[in-house]
């Protein structure tokens, strides 16, 4: 099968498609839980609906539905779905949306994540979706995994990535691993985007959230952002601050995820760092930081650091994939080693106490995400693969 030609040169955006006898497009995109729809998929679906599609947002309910149908999106909830594999949820979960699949007669199924990438690759295929794509926002393996787990994990995917009728990856690492699973004629590394006009550098901003988190003018504020999981290498976060006591200010912004294995636990909440919890107004709340730090352990592609780049912020991020993406080390942010908290707070030192540094590193980023992060690029790709895959299949979109 020959490559797409559309994917050879990047999108090309005209007409937006249209359905048999020129009806709108039934889209749909399949997350895990509400919070992926409106957080990270937000910029896909505000281009889904612009196009004139029917868009519908598939996830457990939660407290992000009216936002997500704000959007002019029709949220559809699957009331059995859940983040963890448990065989008789997941079982519930697959019958609730075989059943929504045949009900919606969708033109176009998008899953993400991963339990509603599996799901919604095999059973769209199965119920008959026309256009199945997949995003991979990350595989959920790391170095030094026990090699069931990577066993589990690759094997999963790679099966289910044979139903899609195309993949997206944010990483190409992630590409380079499914290869052998994916052929190259129906899959591409489309990187990950940010909504540059929302997260800017915005000085009344800063001066806002910095009056009411009783920061000095003076003061360095060190942050990191993201959900208050093992994971995202706060242990390690917790104890550079402590490495670090006397020369900042640290503070960690994100909601709790008590779901999870590696949630952490209440009793890190009286060290060094201020957990400041889940926030609305995110791009004030990068502003008001001096730096930026994510010592995640596994990252698809990071959007907090996409965020905090195209706010103007130095960065210190783990030396992994899903991170190494954001830039160049000693060019646009400083690089880490995972799970190295001595190591994390030299990098973090540097910036503190190097304000040329931080400058040169800060601008540096922001010109970055300006030219390589525009989420918009990455919605219209996924429109683009869509009209792809039906020119492909001769499913007379007009």
């Amino acid at each position: 099968m020959p490559p797409w030609s559309a994917w050879a040169s990047g999108p090309v955006r005209m007409r937006e498609p249209r359905g048999p006898g020129g009806r709108p497009l039934r889209v749909a995109h399949l997350t895990t839980i509400d919070m992926s729809l409106a957080l990270l998929l937000r910029t896909e679906l505000e281009e889904d609906v612009a196009a004139g599609f029917e868009t519908y947002g598939i996830s457990a309910a939660g407290p992000y539905v009216p936002e997500i149908e704000a959007l002019g999106v029709t949220h559809v909830p699957l009331n059995s779905l859940t983040r963890a594999w448990s065989l008789r949820s997941d079982a519930a979960a697959a019958g609730e949306l075989v059943r929504t699949l045949r009900r919606l007669r969708l033109d176009v199924l998008h899953t993400h994540n991963p339990k509603t990438g599996v799901l919604g690759r095999i059973l769209g295929r199965a119920t008959g979706v026309p256009v199945v794509v997949n995003t991979c926002h990350g595989l959920w393996i790391r170095p030094g995994d026990p090699w069931a787990r990577r066993a589990f994990v690759l094997g999963t995917e790679g099966l289910a990535a044979r139903a899609s009728h195309a993949e997206l990856y944010q990483n190409a690492t992630d590409h380079a691993t499914l290869r052998r699973a994916v052929p190259g004629w129906r899959s591409r590394v489309v990187g990950n985007g940010t909504d540059l006009a929302r997260f800017r550098p915005d000085p009344a901003a800063r001066a806002s959230v910095r009056r009411a988190l009783n920061v000095a003018e003076d003061e360095l504020l060190v942050g990191g952002v993201g959900r208050q999981v093992a994971e995202k290498g706060i242990l390690e976060y917790v104890e550079a601050a402590g490495l670090l006591a006397g020369k900042a200010r640290f503070v960690w912004i994100g909601p709790e995820d008590p779901d999870k294995a590696d949630a952490v636990s209440r009793a890190v909440h009286g060290s060094r760092v201020e957990f400041v919890g889940a926030r609305s107004d995110m791009p004030a709340v990068y502003n008001a930081l001096d730096v930026f730090v994510l010592p995640s352990h596994r990252e698809g592609f990071s959007r907090s650091a996409m965020e905090a780049a195209s706010c103007g912020l130095p960065m210190v991020l783990s030396d992994i994939r899903g991170c190494r993406e954001i830039g160049t080390h000693g060019e646009h942010l400083l690089l880490a080693p995972p799970g190295e908290p001595r190591l994390l707070a030299a990098a973090i030192d540097r910036l503190i106490t190097e304000p040329d540094l931080r400058a040169e590193l800060g601008a540096a980023a922001r010109l970055r995400a300006l030219a390589e992060f525009d989420q918009r690029r990455v919605a219209g790709i996924s429109i683009d693969t869509y009209r792809a895959v039906a020119g492909r299949r001769g499913l007379g979109w007009t």
